[in-house]
């Protein structure tokens, strides 16, 4: 954690930064108009480096407010726009998601594919199985990792990246993840956020061609915990 602003910052060069956020925050401005995870990183980095004036810092990618994770930002236009065009390509960068969830899959590993419908008003997607007015195709594949004495933890990659894509595919198949009462769990967490934890992104470097992995650790919490150790295990 850098003692400058308290980011968790996961991997750092002079392209590309990348966070871990907590639950909570948003990465891009809103209606709300609460500080942003772009703002605090644009001060870590006039900071750190004593920058004079705006700092550069683009926004490649989303994660939803009460999820946490890593997130990856862009430090120069180039690499910007070269991870714009990455994160358009199906595959160019793998993104890998843990959920923990209040049932063992039926099947433990799988392909879903659905149709999602974004509710702008009720800020919700719902997933069909046949594509309807409106709707865009939604991919991802899952596997199931270990189990606790109520709930369950599953990992996803993703294929599309769709408004709230991995709660509402997961809701459609009758998975809740713990916490998200938007999509059907029955209890809020006590931080407001839900156990859906961006863990890893992979990809080949905008600008030096090498190959990054960026792991991000779960927030600490008694059931991340338990996961964690069981995994190690």
């Amino acid at each position: 954690m850098d003692p400058i602003t308290q980011l968790a910052v996961l991997f750092e060069d002079n392209h590309i930064i990348a966070i871990n956020k907590q639950c909570g925050d948003i990465v891009q401005g809103d209606k709300t108009g609460d500080k942003t995870l772009g703002d605090d990183v644009k001060e870590y980095l006039k900071k750190q480096y004593n920058k004079p004036g705006n700092v550069f810092l683009g926004v490649t990618h989303r994660l939803d407010r009460p999820t946490s994770g890593a997130v990856l930002f862009a430090r120069t236009s180039k690499a910007l726009t070269r991870l714009n065009e990455m994160f358009q390509e199906d595959r160019a960068i793998r993104k890998t998601y843990w959920a923990v969830v209040d049932k063992k899959p039926a099947i433990v590993s799988g392909q879903l594919e659905h149709w999602l419908v974004r509710d702008t008003k009720q800020n919700k997607s719902f997933a069909y199985a046949n594509e309807r007015k409106e709707s865009k195709k939604a991919i991802l594949t899952y596997r199931y990792l270990a189990s606790s004495d109520r709930f369950h933890l599953i990992e996803i990659e993703l294929h599309t990246g769709r408004h709230h894509q991995i709660r509402a595919q997961l809701a459609a198949i009758g998975l809740h993840i713990k916490g998200d009462l938007k999509y059907g769990f029955p209890r809020s967490n006590s931080d407001g956020g839900i156990h859906l934890h961006a863990r890893k992104i992979e990809f080949t470097h905008p600008v030096n061609g090498e190959e990054v992995t960026i792991v991000a650790p779960p927030p600490n919490d008694p059931v991340w915990n338990y996961f964690i150790q069981v995994i190690k295990g």
